[in-house]
């Protein structure tokens, strides 16, 4: 069905792109993602044949070639020149100009021949890299293809980023992604014009590089025991007797190859060795390194409080980890070295012998000072071998080391007091840069950590804050997003959460501020959609989903259904029933308002054309809606839903249980009573409940209806009861409880909570609606 797909894809941009020669391009033709500094669009066009060759310097300008000499040969099967003498026509010469910044880059297309002049490779791979864009889009093509002229505009573009530093975080321990995948990462990451690719190396759940002074890192670090099969934060803690057998880990030479590949794409990888906490996998490696030595098994899941973490006030925490560092910095030869820092609970260093002797004897006050030592004395260390630190913005608890750059995630607040010091500072607020969160609708996306952020929002991100002052705006080195892996479990569901919002943050990153416009964007980004089609890359078509807000009028019971979409002026169309998207659907322009059983149906729509998964939502009108509800035992004040109505409202909880819709029972049974008013025949219940066991939201054990007429004596017409099951995911469910026609006027609901989750904590039961029949 893909290849399928593929070649209808590639026959539609056939018949779209084969043209005249003399083709006139227009402004709206250039669509590059991230938008350059300067466009400048001239008169006629440049072609490329097998005979254009390369006007080169020298054997390094070659290597910048390489992307686009490889997607010619793979595309039309040409082999194109090099000469280090000008050609008379014909070719693209790469031009030296030392006073251009970095990685600046001016690219001159005539019809005769294309300049791209530079400081230095980087700034030609991005002059080719938006030749590429120029291109028609079957460049990216995995297999030959006929009948295209390869022609782009003659046109003048001046740029250069607005930021140096623009990056990409991988955590490869929560999930290992192997080398042939990160190569693909990094080619990516060169195609959306970002330089930094930030590898997660370490955390509790694994230990992912190769220390040859300390091999039990990998032997029992790298692997944990295999409980895929449950929820992340549901798996129960490993024994350390027990062997692990899921994961993996980088060899030193396979690291050193990343580390070259990545150079040539102008990408610089940096390592992060987390330290003091989220380290379990190298305590339950080397129990001595934490500050009662007791044996731990590295965590299958979630871990809170982090508790299991490096000794500080031992020397020879010191002294391991300098000898892993030295060993990571043989490897990485990356300005920056990430220490973490974040997340330390550091209960057992307010009780550690060692840890309060240290606290003694360097007239430390507490134990977010003796952080401050830990991390200053690393810093030191890392100095004194010509490199810089980075930490999350925990590390400013206690005091900031002297020369420490601070990645700011907990909003932008850590980045803005960090400037004030003085101090460089990386932009990544989970608010704007977190990939693991959701990109859309929870209902119709994967499992993800939690949050919201779609495309849209990553657009709107600006590493520089309005409250800073210009000196404290030139400390920002620029941003980064992070894909924490918990819900990552493998390349195509990491694919899916980096793309398409790898391309909004390279444009916010890159782009001069004053020319980003998400209106623009929008407009470019569908033909980013189509190479990566063509590239097998599985991105997110979240962004053309169609969302519903709805609100109930309780007194007529009638329900209005709203309809958005991310991007502006959305052709929405929706139908009702039964009836077909199609072209004749109903163009949304106001609210729909609904007093029956319906389903309703709703795409975007583009060239008349319905795009991406169709909205589906049925509204379901029954005889509990509006009527009185007693609740025997009351719903927690954290989820009230909405409220004394909640259950017979016809508006229906999400898979994101703070929606506002779900009421929720800790620990206790449900047990409620809904009075119809007058006698109705019924012959069915219908309860809606949520099932996430990693924030302890569990079905119920066991439901149970009950019917009186009188409201005093009832009884028992139907009961389900279901035993505990393992559930991976976040699931959404109708309980049906049927029975035989009966005339009553109130019905009593009871619903068993499992009370207590398989790791002893106290379990939730979410209920959103009781519908009666």
């Amino acid at each position: 069905m893909k290849i399928v797909k593929k070649l209808q894809i590639l026959a539609l941009l056939v018949v779209i792109t084969s043209c005249s020669k003399s083709k006139v391009f227009t402004e709206s033709d250039i669509q590059i993602i991230p938008k350059p500094a300067s466009v400048q669009l001239e008169n006629g066009v440049f072609e490329f044949s097998e005979n254009t060759q390369f006007f080169i310097e020298n054997q390094s300008q070659k290597e910048a070639t390489t992307t686009l000499v490889n997607k010619f040969k793979k595309v039309v099967g040409w082999n194109l020149g090099f000469s280090e003498t000008a050609p008379q026509r014909n070719y693209i010469q790469l031009s030296v100009d030392e006073s251009f910044a970095k990685e600046a880059y001016k690219l001159e297309v005539h019809t005769d021949f294309i300049k791209i002049t530079a400081n230095g490779n980087s700034g030609f791979m991005y002059g080719l890299e938006t030749v590429r864009q120029l291109l028609p889009i079957e460049i990216e093509s995995d297999e030959l293809v006929k009948n295209i002229d390869w022609i782009i505009p003659a046109i003048v573009v001046k740029d250069q980023p607005r930021f140096q530093y623009r990056g990409l975080m991988i955590d490869v321990s929560r999930h290992f992604f192997n080398k042939e995948y990160l190569e693909k990462v990094i080619d990516r990451l060169a195609m959306h014009k970002m330089n930094v690719l930030h590898l997660h190396l370490v955390d509790d759940q694994g230990w992912r590089m190769e220390i040859k002074k300390y091999p039990k890192l990998t032997d029992v670090g790298a692997w944990r025991v295999d409980q895929e099969d449950k929820h992340w934060s549901a798996r129960e803690t490993t024994d350390p007797n027990e062997k692990g057998t899921y994961g993996g880990f980088f060899t030193q030479q396979e690291l050193k190859e990343l580390v070259t590949y990545a150079a040539s794409k102008n990408v610089e990888i940096i390592p992060e060795i987390e330290m003091p906490a989220h380290v379990s996998c190298a305590i339950a490696a080397y129990p001595e390194l934490s500050c009662f030595e007791k044996p731990i098994g590295v965590p299958s899941g979630g871990v809170w409080p982090i508790t299991d973490i490096y000794c500080a006030g031992k020397e020879h925490t010191f002294e391991f980890l300098e000898d892993v560092l030295l060993e990571v910095m043989e490897i990485f030869p990356s300005k920056y070295i990430h220490i973490g820092g974040d997340e330390a609970t550091k209960t057992n260093w307010k009780i550690c012998p060692h840890c309060k002797k240290r606290m003694k004897d360097e007239n430390l006050e507490n134990v977010e000072e003796l952080q401050s030592y830990f991390v200053k004395r690393m810093e030191k260390f890392i100095n004194s071998k010509g490199k810089k630190l980075i930490g999350w913005d925990e590390i400013l608890e206690g005091g900031l080391a002297p020369d420490a750059t601070v990645m700011s995630w907990r909003g932008v607040k850590g980045g803005i007091e960090a400037a004030k010091q003085g101090h460089d500072v990386i932009m990544t607020p989970g608010t704007h840069c977190y990939f693991d969160h959701y990109q859309g609708p929870q209902n119709e996306e994967p499992l993800a950590w939690g949050g919201y952020t779609p495309l849209s929002k990553v657009y709107q991100f600006d590493p520089v804050v309005d409250v800073m002052t210009p000196a404290e705006a030139k400390h920002v080195l620029g941003g980064q997003a992070n894909l924490w892996a918990e819900y990552i479990p493998n390349e195509k569901q990491s694919e899916y959460m980096i793309f398409p919002r790898l391309a909004a943050l390279s444009e916010t990153l890159w782009s001069p501020k004053e020319l980003r416009n998400w209106n623009d964007f929008s407009s470019r980004i569908s033909t980013m959609f189509n190479r990566y089609e063509l590239l097998n890359i599985n991105y997110a078509k979240s962004s053309y989903l169609v969302s519903a807000n709805t609100t109930i009028n309780l007194e007529n019971k009638t329900v209005n259904l709203t309809l958005q979409n991310e991007f502006p002026n959305a052709d929405i169309r929706y139908v009702i029933g039964d009836n077909e998207m199609n072209e004749n659907a109903t163009e949304y322009t106001k609210p729909i308002e609904l007093s029956e059983t319906t389903i309703v149906k709703a795409s975007l729509f583009k060239n008349n054309i319905p795009v991406g998964k169709i909205f589906i939502d049925t509204i379901k009108f029954h005889k509990a809606i509006a009527h009185k509800v007693t609740y025997i035992t009351p719903y927690s004040e954290k989820y009230q839903g909405a409220g004394k109505f909640g259950m017979v409202n016809t508006l229906r909880g999400t898979k994101n249980f703070h929606d506002g819709q779900w009421q929720g029972w800790l620990a206790t049974d449900m047990e409620l009573i809904i009075d119809l008013n007058n006698e109705e025949e019924i012959s069915e219940v219908v309860m809606g409940v949520l099932e996430n066991q990693g924030p302890a939201i569990y079905f119920p054990t066991a439901i149970e209806v009950s019917v009186s007429n009188d409201g005093n004596s009832y009884k028992s017409v139907a009961k389900i009861e279901r035993e505990f099951q393992k559930n991976s995911k976040s699931e959404l469910k109708d309980f049906k409880l049927k029975f035989d026609k009966t005339t009553t006027r109130f019905v009593k609901v009871k619903a068993n909570c499992l009370k207590q989750t398989p790791k002893g904590g106290k379990a939730w039961l979410f209920v959103d609606e009781i519908l009666i029949n």
